[in-house]
This record gives C-alpha cells, sequence and structure tokens, in this order.
C-alpha cells in the first residue's frame, strides 16, 4: 500500500464521512443510489450503494408525499433490471409506465447527475404492464376464489374472526366434496346451499353454519360485486411465474400492474397484491441465498395492506415475508412512515431508504420520533435531518455484504434514466396488445364450478318434484274417475244432473289450476333444499 493510500485511509477514519462511505465499498455487484449528503455538501466521491446479493433482505422505502418514494422505486427497478433481476412494481397512480420509455435529457437531469457522478443516459427497460381482471389498460390478473383463499378473502371483505372461521369452514366443505371455488357466484352458491335443510346436515359434524354468519358473508359479497370485483376471480387464472422472466438480451423484465382504473378500492388491490407475493411462496422452490435475487416485488402503499387486518391476516404477511428470503424473492413496502408495518413485518425488513418526514402537528413529532428510533445509532441529528432533507434525498442503510447494517448515511439520490411519467395511453395500449401473454389471459373462460354443479341439483330436485306432483294429480283423478264409474254403474245407465261441484271439480279449468299448485309447490320444495332459485335462462 502506498503512502498516498496509507494518508487516506488515516483521513477516513477521522472524518465521520469518510467513514460512512467506508461503509458502502463493497466488493461484489451493487446498486448506485446516489452521493452521501454530509454538512450541507454532496460529496460525490462517496458513493452511496446496496449490494445486489442482499435484495432478497427486504426493505423499507418511507417518505411523505412528494418526497419522491417513486422516483427512488423506478432507480432501483432499472438497476435489477439491468442485472437481469426480473421487477414487479405497483403503479397505483400511472405514472410508473415510463419505465419503459427512454428518460427526456434537460437542465435538472444534468445537473443532478453533475451532483451525483452518474453517467446518465435515457433508457428504457423491457416491460409487461398488467390490470386486475382488465379493468384499465393491462393484461388481465385473475385469481380463483379457491386460490385465493379464505384468509386473503376475509381481509377484503373486512369479515371479523368468526366469520373469517366460518369462511374458512366453506373452503374446506368444497374442497372435500369437489366444488370448485372459480368466481364469485361459486363461493355465493355454497353458502347459500349450507344453510338450506339439506345443506346443514352436511356440516353438523364439524360446527355448521349460522344463518346470520351466512347472511353476513353473502351481503359482504354483494357489496364487492358491486366494487366491479367479479371481474377480478375467474380463469384463465393468472401464473405468477409470469413474473420471473428476462428478456431476450438478458435484463430482467418489469412488470407493472396498472391500478389507476381501481386506486378508489384500496382494500382490494392491496390484498390482491399480497396474494400474487403469497402465491408465488407457495409455487417457487427453496434455493436460500443467491449472487442475486430471482424476483424483486416493490409494495406501493402498503399501509392500507394492513389496515384494520386480523390477526390470522398478519400472521400469514409475516410468515410470507419471513420464509420467502430463501426462495430468492425480495419484497419491498412502499409507505408513508415505518409505523404503517406492523413491529414483526418491519424486523423483517434490512434495507432502508427513508425520505423526508414532515412534523407539523403533534401525531407527526410523536411518528418522526418513532421513525428515528428504528434507525442504528448516527452521526447525523436524525430529527433534524429527516424534516430537512429536499425531493430525492433521503436517508439509507442497508445490509453489507456480510449482512450486517451499513452505517446510516443521508444520501442524494440518482435520477432515474428512464421517463419519469406514464407512456400515452396509445403506446401502452399498443405495447399490451403486442405481449405474447394477451392471446393467452385476455378472454375469460366460464367452466362447469360449484355453481353449476349445485344449479344442476336444483333442477333435478325441481323436475322430481314436479314429476311427484303431476304423479299424485294423476293417481287422485283416477281414483276420482274409479269413484265416478262405480256410482254410475250402481244407477244403471241412466244419468243424474252433476251437482255444481262436481261440475267445477270436473272442468278443465279446475284441472289446469291444481297441476299449477303442484309444480309451484315442488318449487318450493327444492328451494328449501338448495336455498338458490333456478337459474333464469
Amino acid at each position: 500500500m502506498s503512502e498516498s493510500t496509507d494518508a487516506a485511509a488515516a483521513a477516513d477514519r477521522t472524518d465521520p464521512a469518510g467513514q460512512i462511505a467506508a461503509g458502502y465499498a463493497f466488493t461484489g455487484p451493487a446498486l448506485d443510489l446516489g452521493a452521501l449528503l454530509w454538512d450541507g455538501a454532496c460529496l460525490p466521491d462517496r458513493q452511496i450503494r446496496i449490494p445486489l446479493a442482499m435484495l432478497n433482505r427486504h426493505g423499507l422505502v418511507a417518505g411523505a408525499t412528494g418526497t419522491g418514494k417513486t422516483k427512488t422505486l423506478q432507480l432501483i427497478a432499472e438497476q435489477l433490471s439491468a442485472n437481469g433481476v426480473p421487477v414487479f412494481l405497483a403503479d397505483i397512480k400511472g405514472d410508473v409506465s415510463g419505465i419503459t420509455a427512454p428518460g427526456t435529457p434537460g437542465e435538472r437531469i444534468d445537473e443532478r447527475a453533475r451532483d451525483v457522478a452518474q453517467s446518465w443516459e435515457p433508457t428504457g427497460y423491457p416491460g409487461e404492464f398488467y390490470s386486475l381482471g382488465g379493468i384499465g389498460p393491462g393484461i388481465p390478473v385473475r385469481s380463483t376464489v379457491t386460490a385465493f383463499g379464505p384468509v386473503l378473502l376475509s381481509k377484503v371483505l373486512q369479515l371479523n374472526q368468526t366469520q373469517e372461521q366460518s369462511l374458512g369452514l366453506i373452503f374446506h366443505y368444497a374442497d372435500s366434496k369437489g366444488l370448485e371455488l372459480i368466481d364469485l357466484k361459486d363461493l355465493r352458491a355454497v353458502v347459500a346451499f349450507l344453510v338450506s335443510d339439506q345443506g346443514k346436515a352436511e356440516l353438523k359434524g364439524i360446527g355448521g353454519l349460522s344463518t346470520v354468519t351466512a347472511g353476513v358473508i353473502l351481503r359482504a359479497l354483494t357489496a364487492f360485486e358491486t366494487q366491479g370485483a367479479t371481474e377480478f376471480f375467474g380463469e384463465p387464472e393468472f401464473d405468477t411465474s409470469e413474473l420471473l422472466r428476462t428478456a431476450a438480451d438478458g435484463r430482467g423484465v418489469v412488470s407493472v400492474l396498472e391500478l389507476p382504473a381501481v386506486q378508489d378500492k384500496p382494500q382490494l388491490f392491496s390484498t390482491f397484491l399480497m396474494w400474487l407475493l403469497a402465491d408465488l411462496y407457495n409455487d417457487l422452490p427453496e434455493v436460500g441465498d443467491l449472487d442475486k435475487p430471482k424476483l424483486v416485488f416493490f409494495f406501493d402503499e402498503a399501509h392500507l395492506l394492513f389496515s384494520g387486518a386480523s390477526k390470522a391476516f398478519l400472521q400469514s404477511v409475516t410468515q410470507t415475508v419471513r420464509l420467502i428470503r430463501s426462495k430468492g424473492v425480495g419484497v419491498f413496502f412502499v409507505t408513508q412512515t415505518p409505523k404503517d408495518v406492523p413491529a414483526d413485518v418491519l424486523a423483517q425488513l434490512g434495507n432502508r431508504v427513508q425520505h423526508a418526514l414532515r412534523a407539523f402537528t403533534p401525531d407527526d413529532a410523536k411518528a418522526l420520533k418513532a421513525t428515528v428510533k428504528t434507525f442504528p445509532r448516527s452521526a447525523y441529528d436524525l430529527e433534524e435531518l429527516l424534516t430537512g432533507l429536499g425531493t430525492g434525498e433521503a436517508v439509507v442503510t442497508v445490509l453489507s455484504e456480510n449482512g450486517a447494517p451499513t452505517p446510516v448515511a443521508a444520501t442524494r439520490l440518482r435520477a432515474p434514466q428512464s421517463l419519469m411519467g406514464p407512456i400515452a395511453a396509445a403506446d401502452l395500449e399498443r405495447a399490451v396488445k403486442a405481449s405474447l401473454l394477451w392471446s393467452r389471459y385476455a378472454e375469460p373462460v366460464d367452466r362447469e364450478s360449484a355453481y353449476e354443479k349445485i344449479s344442476a341439483e336444483q333442477a333435478a330436485a325441481e323436475a322430481q318434484a314436479e314429476a311427484a306432483a303431476a304423479a299424485a294429480e294423476a293417481e287422485k283423478q283416477a281414483k276420482a274417475a274409479e269413484k265416478e264409474a262405480a256410482r254410475t254403474t250402481g244407477r244403471g245407465a241412466a244419468k243424474a244432473d252433476p251437482s255444481l261441484a262436481e261440475q267445477v271439480v270436473g272442468s278443465g279449468l279446475f284441472r289446469s289450476l291444481a297441476r299449477s299448485i303442484g309444480t309451484q309447490l315442488g318449487r318450493e320444495i327444492s328451494r328449501s333444499l338448495f336455498g338458490t332459485a333456478r337459474r333464469r335462462r
């Protein structure tokens, strides 16, 4: 080692900025986040980075509205794609689609690039655009009700613990009887059957389903359907392995879920994102620690996922986040403050990018103090720093290559190289229709499932009841005819004038009315057995 190098190392040991920067001097592949901020100055020679191999240790991107969280997602996603790692992004507001198009040069971009020593080049990245059930532009993403499961469905239906347990019982019954729950009408049919006279006996041995709870579930389903949820459940079901693809040039495909059309249904899309993650966890094999992740999943508006969540739901999320790391998947939660994420989940997030926070109210001040406590000990006054950061600046701490937290570093972040805004609607539509996945998922399929099977049994029972009523009417008429014949024979050939009652009973109108009553009786019997009316044609 030369004397100049020794002198630089000694200076770093006495210089706090040098000590911080030394914590980010990784030897392996890493993503460049930006340049260190210290004592009011940006130091372009002190780069802040995150090891590529640590991206599956999960992370948090937090900050007040307008502080640059979305651009941070874009910056990280671009570099992951460039390193061959597929990325999933939820586009809540419709401004992430620009990642597939080259950025627009400008004075502000040039200034930022100079500040952080970035060689900025306009670049677009390979991408696919998806939509929930085909609402809005994008390849439709659908799930079956069975795949979604009772825990996630209870969350989106806002059921309490007792109702959630009852819904689990309904799913168990459907599975055991081979009644496939593909869409919401399948679930509705099974719930209605299980509170009918015949259905109650089916669940007697395992707890039963109260009429009151069934009514709550059915009303919640109705409200869910009026929000447009019918389109989200059905087939063809989306294969989440599609999110793991790379492009022909080796770059990772950026999958963008377009959500502006359903942004007024936060419970729905946040829970649906959790389904995607849970499905990946169930399908992927164990791989341990890799040189780079197989997928990095960005979970925007994360506070919506945890708001009002049941204990079972939180346990499910925590377990998924804890264990999916060994499947090679990294998860970044994006929200306003760390307090939005439950402590058990927050403890799993090794990488942090914290944008500015506001302290305008006592609650804001309390949230600020709580956020500061979640960081390692720092050379900065974090309370002052977090309220003074500008747009595109953040406090960073990540896991080093040996898994230890890096020093807290105030950072001026690099500028994304793709378009910072939405692409034109026509361009997005063309990209969607040109995708090889469009023909696979665009058209919905409605095959035989629980609704059709229960409806068929109902129709058979109605036919049987009608036949029984008709047979009873025929037998009654035959007996009446025999009685009349015997009476006529006893009198001889002479015929007495029939009484008024006999005239009425013998008329065609009366017989028609009797058959009608028999048919209606049969239908009422079948409805009491199955709980639903015959499907209208």
